[in-house]
């Protein structure tokens, strides 16, 4: 194994590195100025689909410092995109938890170590929400609960639904034991429990993807969601891309496909696909095969963009 010698690098000494190795800088101040607020290595990221392939990262000639940057606005503004998406998913999907497990279960549903299965550590649930409770960092109303009442010690489901982690929801989901639970929950999203299961745990690892602000365009997931046996109608064409053999289903674009079905279940009259749309076409540049997207995407009929929606 090697040893890391690698020294740090001066703003100045960031540009010539990437001047030797054939990137332009029209304007070296501003190129500066970018670098000092978003750093070299964050932007390194996105200057590699600009170079040479199989060379010590040289540029492609003619390549400027504002195609990488370019490529990082885009990559910024998508995943704002995807969380104001995925907040309206994460919501609905804690509402329907609450909802079903409250009704079925009692107002401390989540407290019943028998509605989950028995692999679950349902001890660890109750101390993750004990702890959260605790914290000085405690929501207002989880605060006012433990003023206001003794027993039960912990607040109800409601309460807690709103201070779990996205993941910790969808994990809790996964868990369920109970038929009547699973598909009371799954069917107000048209789709069987296994299929929903993988979809929510690979959104909430997109969500913290974008959230940590990591590259998102062109990034091979690693939580897949699953494809249904028996996919709704009309769906989208998932083929392997054409010139790279890549698999949508393992990049971002069948996600897009998983949050626009999820949103219209909540709201028939989204528009998300219209932005998505639009900040595509914004980009025309960008690498749609990386993103595992057809360039004829927005012309199939799963995407509705012919349509005018509210």
């Amino acid at each position: 194994m090697n040893q890391f010698s690698k020294l740090p690098l001066t703003i100045d000494g960031q540009l010539d590195l990437w001047r030797a190795r054939g990137l332009r800088f029209p304007d070296p101040d501003r190129a500066k100025r970018y670098l000092s607020v978003i750093s070299y290595y964050r932007l390194s990221a996105y200057s590699l689909p600009f170079q040479e392939p199989d060379s010590d990262h040289i540029f492609r000639p003619g390549v400027t410092f504002d195609d990488v940057l370019t490529l990082y606005v885009f990559d910024r503004q998508l995943r704002l995109l995807i969380l104001d998406a995925i907040e309206r998913i994460e919501v609905a999907f804690r509402a329907r938890m609450t909802q079903v497990l409250g009704e079925h279960h009692g107002s401390h549903a989540y407290t019943a170590a028998d509605i989950f299965d028995d692999r679950y550590n349902h001890d660890w649930l109750l101390k993750q929400v004990e702890d959260k409770c605790r914290s000085v960092q405690a929501e207002t109303f989880i605060r006012h609960y433990r003023e206001k009442y003794r027993s039960p010690s912990l607040p109800p489901i409601w309460m807690v639904m709103e201070i779990l982690t996205f993941k910790e929801v969808s994990v809790l989901f996964s868990k369920l034991r109970l038929k009547e639970d699973k598909q009371a929950i799954s069917s107000f999203w048209g789709l069987p429990d296994a299929v929903l299961r993988s979809w929510f745990r690979a959104l909430s690892d997109l969500r913290n993807t974008c959230a940590h602000h990591a590259r998102t365009w062109n990034r091979e997931f690693g939580s897949r969601p699953m494809v249904p046996k028996k996919p709704p109608t009309p769906w989208p064409d998932l083929s392997p891309m054409p010139k790279t053999g890549i698999d949508p289903t393992r990049r971002l674009y069948y996600l897009l496909v998983v949050i626009e079905y999820l949103l219209r279940r909540i709201n028939p009259g989204s528009s998300w696909h219209h932005r998505l749309f639009a900040l595509m076409e914004k980009y025309p540049n960008v690498s749609r095969e990386h993103m595992g997207m057809p360039e004829s995407w927005c012309g199939e009929e799963f995407w509705h963009l012919g349509e005018v929606t509210a």
